[in-house]
């Protein structure tokens, strides 16, 4: 089993940055880890994704060269630095963890997932 509890998250005014953090109780060394996120009346939509190793990165075109996911194995914890926000970018973040060998850009479901954070932008 693997408990995910994101933090980090908060109001933040349009044009600023958060980083969104994902402390995982169990190994994820072995799994993809994702972002994903909700806004109010939408359906969750994918955000990021990084392979086990950390070498290879997925963006949905929404957040690509504004968002950059990391991980830190040794400690078990996801990042998503998320820079230039947008109010189109309020919702509440996942993380989400995955395993097996599908690829980074499978619509393949994740395995566990967190309770969320969420993250308001403002104008």
């Amino acid at each position: 089993q693997v408990q995910l509890v994101e933090s980090g998250g908060g109001l933040v005014q349009a044009g600023g940055s958060l980083r969104l953090s994902c402390a995982a109780s169990g190994r994820i060394r072995a799994a993809t880890m994702g972002w994903f996120r909700q806004a109010p009346g939408k359906e969750r939509e994918f955000v990021a994704a990084m392979s086990s190793g950390g070498s290879r990165q997925y963006y949905a075109d929404s957040v690509e060269c504004r968002f950059t996911i990391s991980r830190d194995n040794a400690k078990s914890t996801l990042y998503l630095q998320m820079n230039d926000l947008q109010r189109e970018d309020t919702a509440v973040y996942y993380c989400a963890a995955r395993y097996g060998s599908a690829p980074l850009d499978s619509r393949s479901p994740y395995d566990y997932w967190g309770q969320g954070t969420q993250v308001t932008v403002s104008s």
